[in-house]
């Protein structure tokens, strides 16, 4: 797992208060981690604060499981470092 993988993970647990064994690419946030829309908007804040990147409200609907939010974030930073 990447560092980047495992902030994501990390930032996942602190705003789901779910445990990390919970947390995999494949899992649905609103399916398999219970999260409401108001736990996914807090969600896409924290990413965006502790990852540095932007999530438009667009990309943010397009964000279903921990794996969508992964690949997004390593493009957003591979597009800033570039």
């Amino acid at each position: 797992m990447s560092d980047i993988q495992k902030e994501i993970v990390e930032i996942i647990v602190d705003q789901l208060g779910v445990e990390e064994s919970e947390v995999s690419p494949e899992k649905s946030f609103v399916e398999d981690l219970n999260a409401d829309s108001l736990d996914q908007t807090e969600l896409i804040m924290a990413l965006e604060e502790k990852m540095g990147v932007e999530i438009s409200e667009k990309d943010a609907t397009g964000l279903k499981t921990v794996g969508d939010v992964i690949t997004f974030i390593e493009k957003k930073k591979s597009e800033i470092e570039a």
